[in-house]
């Protein structure tokens, strides 16, 4: 059984929105590149899916763009040529290495674990919360950002239930910024 791991960039006050002021180096970029390459299938709802690949997708030309950094491409390649599940009801034909998810959400994530492989990578914010309600995240995955927003939106805000973790890792980076992983007790 594949475990699904949900990972996250957030701040110390819990924001987890890309625009935070949550700006990459290139020791994050390595760490989640590293990250994403344990995953056998990155399971995105489709807002995150659609933000992924508006900035991550490789380019028709195979050149990518003036905006990304040399410290990026690994990151770029590693999450453009990963193979992806979206969970949708509205996206008809994703077509970047994707399949669509659709039904019962729960019977279709149990079905994914289930096949063999090394893990499922979900990132986002309300699929997440949906699946963290279901009980189905094995790993929890935080890369704490040394950074207050005071706004935006939070880490699985709206829980139904309390989820107890243990630690099983943590690692820091030069930025400030600490990794930590956690599995449901």
């Amino acid at each position: 059984m594949r475990p699904l791991r949900y990972s996250i960039n957030v701040t110390l006050d819990g924001c987890c929105h890309h625009e935070a002021g949550l700006l990459p180096d290139g020791e994050s970029m390595q760490y989640w590149t590293e990250q994403l390459a344990r995953a056998d299938a990155l399971l995105f709802g489709r807002v995150t899916y659609e933000m992924m690949e508006s900035a991550w997708r490789r380019p028709a030309s195979g050149t990518w763009p003036d905006w990304v950094e040399p410290w990026q491409v690994p990151f770029a390649e590693t999450i453009d040529r990963a193979e992806k599940c979206v969970v949708s009801s509205t996206l008809s034909d994703p077509d970047w290495n994707a399949e669509l998810v659709r039904g019962d959400l729960e019977e279709e994530v149990r079905r994914l674990k289930e096949e063999p492989g090394e893990g499922l990578w979900v990132g986002g914010v309300t699929l997440p919360l949906a699946l963290a309600d279901l009980g189905l995240i094995d790993e929890y995955e935080f890369l704490v950002q040394p950074v207050l927003t005071g706004r935006g939106p939070t880490l699985l805000a709206g829980l139904r239930e309390r989820i107890e973790l243990e630690l099983v890792d943590r690692r820091e980076l030069r930025s400030g910024a600490v990794a930590m992983r956690y599995r449901p007790v």
